[in-house]
C-alpha cells in the first residue's frame, strides 16, 4: 500500500513513518512543511497526484494553542482549510483519508470521559479550527477516519515531557496546572494503531488516546519519577494562575469506545506507555 503522511516531520509523522515503512511495511511517502505546504490547494493536489497514494494521513497542524488563539487566521488556514485541501486531493485520486484531530473539541464540562458520540464544543481557537477541520475532512472525503487523541508525547519535537525535563534541569521547582485532565498519549502507540486501522474500511470518527487520566500535575511528578529526578519540587498551581490566552477544557478525556465497540485493538494504561518511552529513549532525553 502506498501511503502519503502530510507533517511527516512532525513527532507523530515521524513515528508514523517509521512504524508504517518498517520491514515488510508499505510504500510511505512523508513530506514536512519544507516539502508540502497544506495551505496552498494547488501544491497539496500536485504532491498527491505525484504520488497517487491509496491513503492519505493527514497529520500536519498547527498545534500550539496559545499561538492559534492569538493568531487565528493561521489556525484556520493550517488547520482547517488545510484539511479541506487534503481532503478535496484524496478524494480525486480515490484514496483513503485519515485526519488527527483532538481531545480540544470538548469543553470540558462532562463528568465522564468523551465518547465518539458526545456532541463537540471547543472552548479555544485551536479546537475550533481543529473540529472545522474534521467537517471538511467528513464533507469532502467519503472514504474517512477522523482520530481524535490527547496530550501526545514522543522522542522527536517539542512536548510537555521534554520541556518538564529542561524545567528541572534549570530550577529546583517546577509550578504544573493541577485542574486540567486529561490523557497522556505515546506517539509510537497511536502510530500503531492508525496502522492497524487503515487497511480496514471501518471508515468514521475515533478516539485514539492511551487509557486512564491524571492532571497535568500529576503527569509531570511521573515523568520526574521514572527520570530519576523525583527531588524536583511540583508546585500544583491552578489553570487562571497560569493565565494563558486559550481557555483548555478542564477534563478532556476520551473513552475509545469505537475501537472496543468493533474490536479493534486498543492502547495501553498511560502510565504503561511513559515507562516504555523513557526504558527506550533515555538517554536522548536531556536531564
Amino acid at each position: 500500500m502506498r501511503i502519503l503522511i502530510t507533517g511527516g516531520k512532525g513527532q507523530l509523522g515521524a513515528d508514523l513513518e517509521k512504524e508504517l515503512a518498517g520491514p515488510g511495511g508499505h510504500e510511505v511517502i512523508s513530506l514536512g512543511r519544507d516539502r508540502l505546504d497544506v495551505t496552498r490547494p494547488e501544491q497539496v493536489q500536485e504532491a498527491v497526484e505525484a504520488a497517487r497514494p491509496e491513503v492519505i494521513i493527514h497529520a500536519a497542524a498547527y498545534t500550539h494553542v496559545d499561538g492559534c488563539e492569538l493568531d487565528p487566521d493561521r489556525a484556520y488556514l493550517v488547520n482547517a482549510l488545510g484539511a479541506r485541501n487534503a481532503a478535496v486531493a484524496a478524494a480525486k485520486v480515490k484514496a483513503k483519508l485519515v485526519y488527527i484531530s483532538t481531545d480540544y473539541v470538548f469543553d470540558g464540562q462532562k463528568q465522564t470521559p468523551y465518547t465518539e458520540f458526545d456532541p463537540p464544543a471547543p472552548l479555544s481557537v485551536y479546537g475550533k479550527s481543529k473540529l472545522a477541520g474534521e467537517k471538511y475532512a467528513a464533507a469532502f472525503s467519503s472514504r474517512h477516519f477522523i482520530v481524535r487523541t490527547a496530550w501526545l508525547y514522543g522522542p522527536r519535537g517539542t512536548n510537555f515531557v521534554k520541556t518538564m525535563l529542561k524545567l528541572a534541569a534549570a530550577q529546583p521547582e517546577v509550578a504544573v496546572v493541577d485542574d486540567q485532565v486529561g490523557t497522556p498519549t505515546f506517539t509510537e502507540d497511536l502510530a500503531r494503531f492508525i496502522a492497524v486501522l487503515v487497511p480496514t474500511e471501518l471508515y468514521g470518527l475515533y478516539h485514539a488516546s492511551n487509557n486512564g487520566a491524571c492532571s497535568w500535575f500529576d503527569f509531570a511528578r511521573a515523568i520526574f519519577k521514572l527520570a530519576g529526578r523525583s527531588p524536583v519540587r511540583v508546585r500544583p498551581i491552578s489553570t487562571a494562575e497560569l493565565n494563558r490566552p486559550a481557555p483548555r477544557p478542564a477534563c478532556s478525556v476520551l473513552d475509545n469506545y469505537c475501537l472496543r465497540l468493533q474490536g479493534l485493538p486498543d492502547l495501553r494504561p498511560w502510565e504503561e506507555a511513559l515507562a516504555e518511552f523513557f526504558r527506550k529513549y533515555r538517554s536522548e532525553l536531556a536531564f
